[in-house]
């Protein structure tokens, strides 16, 4: 009982971040396709939106491979397949915002050296407080996953303890009727003592009235002969 709930929860928990992905995706593209025609600050605001995305997929993709062996042997093949598929994507992806990123004169414009300046600083500083935000998040997917660990465990624990109480219930249901078929294996052991008895005393009611009336034939008849 508990395999089939942790079973149903991992189907449900697996489709969820499926779907998640998909939308995750499609910001994803969305973005790669606006890269290669923006320069300058909106480029690096919207490489770093990309990089937010492709973070979550990556993410979301680790969930799928968590709830995998929770997924029932009859659909586990399709889910695998969907999840490589998912992992080519999200790796095409990934390079491609690898090399959208490289192109540095694309990135920063006019403005372009090798030596750091104040805006390269700013993002760095940008790019922090995002990891620290994906962090967030992270650690938010990963409280959730725990609570509903709880949750299932929990739930496991109740079913347990609900069978335990039918077994219990039907052992002293089963001891009961094993009783019942020894009182009524007596009571008809009983009924038929009673009954041989009663027949024993008819047959001895008979003799008796039998030999009385042999009696009062032979002294009404001893009477006649005299």
């Amino acid at each position: 009982m508990a395999n089939l709930i942790d079973a149903d929860a991992g189907t449900e928990r697996f489709g969820s971040y499926e779907a998640e992905l998909k939308l995750v995706q499609a910001d994803l593209n969305q973005q790669l396709d606006e890269i290669p025609e923006l320069s300058g600050e909106p480029r690096k605001a919207s490489i770093r939106k990309a990089e937010r995305a492709l973070e979550e997929a990556k993410e979301l993709l680790g969930q799928m491979r968590i709830e995998m062996p929770n997924i029932p042997a009859t659909s586990k093949s399709k889910s695998k397949q969907r999840l490589r598929n998912f992992e080519s994507d999200v790796d095409g992806a990934e390079r491609k915002l690898k090399s959208l990123a490289d192109d540095r004169h694309a990135l920063f414009g006019s403005r372009y050296t090798d030596n750091p300046t104040t805006d390269d600083q700013l993002e760095q500083r940008q790019q922090l407080l995002s990891g620290t935000e994906r962090l967030g998040r992270s650690s938010g997917r990963i409280r959730e996953s725990q609570r509903i660990a709880l949750e299932t465990e929990e739930i496991g624990r109740n079913t347990l303890g609900d069978l335990h109480t039918q077994r219990e219930q039907i052992t002293r249901t089963r001891e009961t009727l094993l009783a019942s078929e020894g009182y009524t294996d007596r009571s008809i052991k009983t009924l038929r003592g009673m009954a041989r008895r009663m027949a024993t005393n008819r047959i001895i009611t008979i003799a008796i009235i039998t030999v009385l009336v042999l009696l009062i034939i032979a002294v009404i008849f001893s009477k006649f002969r005299r």
